[in-house]
């Protein structure tokens, strides 16, 4: 039909995309509305179904239906070598499954296909948390000082929330005005799961938020406590605005990190604890983990706790 003229080829390419982005639509609104996910988990399993779609399906949604496992098996493989981490990768996984279980459940393709997802080898607990020692941490609080800006203001609000009471980015952007209880010093935190729960509001912090809601945040009916630096006057879009403002600071300190997101912060905060004498239950009520092996990790960066059980080696030293 396009060969002849009939019907144009920029007609179809637009149809094509029309209908992915209506499939794309749908399934994120499955996620959202039958699945409970928070608007930033959708996002990511949008985005990699989106590029699933675009990798698998060139000819547009309707070839869903003659997907095949050797071609998602193969999209699996290629695309995991992007990833720095097998925990990036294994979410790639995770995220493919649920869109070909989506797939399915709405009837785009006639059997499931979610088990041709390959596994990516991943062992919880291998990996160390990348911590900032405790002399770098208040390196970069100190820094925050020196700047008075608005921008200023807001980023060392931001550091001290995420080092003093090791709030993850993504509750730190979500953050709201009505969150913050001034008369008992505390915040209420929507953090994984949507729980709420209330943390005490150190002095510190509180003078920080303070400072930067009367200098510093411009006027707004948006209720988030930190906004853009920049019209229009609306909440920061992703958490990954966070871990940029702690990449800045890092590199204003000139601390040297081979991390450079937000979550070092909270790594911090915990190590800094246990070294301190606090135990791991402590620990996790402070980072309001809901399993304990969670916490159990950090127990790899307590040295000296370590050598204390360690058994000897029982062959010579060489």
């Amino acid at each position: 039909m396009c060969e002849q003229g009939i019907i144009p080829s920029q007609a179809l390419k637009a149809d094509e995309t029309s209908a992915l982005d209506a499939l794309i639509d749908e399934y994120s609104s499955y996620l959202l509305t039958d699945r409970g996910l928070a608007s930033t988990s959708a996002a990511v399993y949008v985005a990699h179904a989106r590029r699933f779609l675009e990798r698998t399906c060139p000819a547009g949604p309707l070839a869903l239906r003659a997907l095949a496992a050797p071609v998602i098996q193969t999209f699996i493989t290629r695309e995991a070598r992007r990833y720095r981490t097998s925990k990036a990768a294994s979410l790639l996984a995770v995220t493919i499954r649920s869109f070909l279980r989506f797939a399915h459940y709405r009837g785009f393709i006639d059997r499931s296909l979610a088990v041709a997802v390959p596994a990516v080898a991943h062992w919880s607990m291998a990996s160390i948390p990348r911590a900032l020692p405790g002399k770098a941490v208040r390196r970069v609080i100190a820094e925050s000082k020196r700047r008075r800006t608005p921008c200023g203001l807001r980023d060392r609000a931001i550091l001290l929330l995420l080092s003093r009471l090791g709030l993850r980015a993504r509750e730190v952007m979500l953050l709201d005005l009505d969150d913050i209880d001034w008369s008992n010093a505390c915040i209420y935190v929507c953090g994984k799961g949507r729980r709420e729960r209330p943390l005490p509001l150190p002095h510190d912090v509180g003078e920080a938020l303070v400072q930067y809601l009367r200098e510093g945040r411009p006027a707004s009916s948006c209720r988030r406590v930190f906004l853009r630096t920049r019209a229009p006057w609306r909440g920061l879009s992703r958490s990954s605005c966070i871990s940029a403002i702690v990449h800045r600071a890092l590199g204003r300190s000139r601390v040297q990190s081979v991390s450079h997101g937000a979550h070092q912060l909270r790594h911090a905060l915990a190590t800094g604890m246990l070294r301190r004498g606090a135990s791991l239950t402590e620990v996790s009520q402070v980072l309001r983990h809901r399993d304990p092996n969670t916490t159990r990790l950090y127990a790899k960066v307590d040295l000296d706790s370590l050598r204390a059980v360690a058994l000897p080696w029982p062959g010579r030293p060489l």
